[in-house]
């Protein structure tokens, strides 16, 4: 095989079917490096050539392609606060105390919820969890559903999956007397929630580098550290066995997937060993899951991402927010079959949802901008779309338009939105600045993807500042991408 491609064809392929030219990734020092990576580590010169596209170094071709926990999963004390917030869920197992799990409603606020609360009724606990509504409550801790959990005397409230924002929430779950452990991987605003615990990679005083972990990969760490804590201070038995958690990594797989985190470094070893213990079909929710959803053979990423995922999203989309993880945590066969059947159900009626929502969307978009003249993004809203599909528009049209994409859901004059972003644009920090420039009721969000809240009178306002924010990453985004 010719390893520097003159040509620029890949594989004799030089457009694709919609008419998109191949354009290959590999320059001159890529093929180079292509070339060492096949001599080096004995692989196809095409595989090579994929590894090296990717951005791989020399050396770290075996773990890309033979992903190890062990080597790629550092001592979770790396991450700024870990030892607080094991300190503190340790306490709380070998005191007994009341402990609540406050999750998101999305996949990996569901896997995450299910990791923590699997753990800690390991230990002896039995710990209440709260999925929020989304539409009824929005996204992370408000304060109501922390009154009613004080009510029932809880002392310990865990957020996973968000909390780094709800700097005001949180201070009130603390006026009510409750301690706070937040473990979660958004990108945080300018102050930081006072708590016990705030474990997330992507604060400014974290060196730990693993800032592209999702939720779910980071609770996964935090059990790590818990388990080993229990161990040193005895709690671990012959009667209580400490929980094999290897076998957990198909909770944290799916969460990886799902979330559209970057699959590299440890989150692809999270993925390639989640697959393994999926496999397995010990899960009775995920097996069921997979029966409704006739995967009957190995599971693979695509899986996760495209039949599992939107079954377990579909109940915080249009249904119950609380069944996937209910799903996940139930030990019962009948309970798994029924909530699959049931999320399998709503996953149908919110694609019929989600066609209806998307072909307005789109026309809105062409009729705006035009697919070959269109801005640095995609920004489209209507009157009573349903917020539980916004970010499935918004990853829709990113994908069509190949730019970050906003879908805003308006009831009167506010909009609850979503935002999806393309590889190279970073579009939770655009979404943040929207807030800091009074742009935004609220907003949050990670590289790829992001949620808000914005008046309707602001609209336009939030257009002109996200072109101004995004118009060179964009560019420079595009150009880079494989398919110009």
């Amino acid at each position: 095989m010719n390893i520097q491609n003159p040509n620029r064809c890949f594989l004799g392929v030089s457009a694709s079917v919609t008419g998109r030219s191949w354009a290959d990734r590999l320059d001159a020092r890529g093929a180079q490096t292509a070339l060492a990576i096949a001599q080096r580590h004995g692989v196809p010169d095409l595989l090579a050539r994929i590894v090296a596209g990717r951005g791989v170094a020399l050396d770290e071709v075996p773990q890309y392609l033979d992903p190890s926990i062990r080597a790629l999963m550092p001592d979770p004390d790396s991450l700024t606060d870990m030892g607080a917030a094991v300190d503190r869920l340790a306490s709380a197992v070998l005191k007994g105390e009341s402990v609540a799990v406050f999750g998101d409603y999305d996949v990996d606020g569901a896997t995450s919820t299910a990791l923590l609360v699997s753990l800690l009724r390991t230990a002896g606990l039995d710990p209440l969890f709260h999925i929020p509504d989304r539409i009824f409550e929005g996204y992370g801790p408000n304060v109501g559903a922390i009154e009613q959990l004080a009510a029932r005397g809880v002392t310990l409230l865990v957020t996973v999956d968000c909390g780094t924002t709800s700097v005001e929430t949180l201070a009130a779950a603390r006026r009510l007397g409750l301690d706070v452990v937040v473990i979660d991987h958004h990108l945080p605003g300018d102050t930081l929630p006072e708590v016990t615990a705030l474990v997330n990679a992507n604060r400014q005083d974290d060196l730990s580098q693993l800032g592209h972990l999702c939720a779910a990969g980071v609770v996964f760490m935090t059990l790590v550290g818990l388990s080993r804590r229990l161990r040193d201070l005895g709690h671990w038995t012959a009667e209580r066995p400490a929980p094999d958690l290897l076998q957990s990594l198909d909770l944290v797989a799916l969460g990886t997937v799902a979330d559209v985190v970057p699959l590299r470094g440890l989150n692809r070893a999270y993925v390639s060993k989640g697959l393994i213990a999926l496999r397995r079909r010990q899960r009775l929710g995920l097996t069921a899951l997979m029966d409704v959803a006739r995967l009957d053979g190995p599971p693979r990423p695509w899986h996760l991402g495209f039949l599992l995922g939107p079954r377990i999203n579909a109940g915080g989309r249009i249904g119950d927010a609380a069944l996937g993880t209910r799903l996940l945590l139930t030990d019962d066969p009948m309970e798994a079959k029924r909530i699959a059947a049931e999320l399998d159900r709503l996953n149908t009626e919110r694609q019929e949802v989600e066609r209806a929502v998307l072909e307005a969307a789109e026309a809105e978009a062409l009729a705006a901008t035009g697919l070959e003249d269109a801005g640095a993004s995609i920004v489209v809203s209507g009157e009573g779309w349903h917020p539980g599909i916004v970010g499935l528009v918004a990853a829709r049209l990113k994908e069509r338009f190949n730019r970050p994409a906003f879908a805003i859901a308006f009831n009167g004059e506010t909009g609850t939105g979503s935002a999806r972003s393309i590889p190279g644009v970073d579009i939770g920090k655009a979404v943040h600045g929207a807030v800091e420039a009074g742009l935004l009721v609220k907003g949050g969000g990670h590289a790829m993807a992001a949620g808000l809240t914005v008046e309707r009178r602001r609209l336009g306002d939030l257009r002109a500042y996200l072109e101004g924010q995004l118009a060179a990453s964009v560019e420079t985004a595009r150009a880079d991408r494989a398919l110009a």
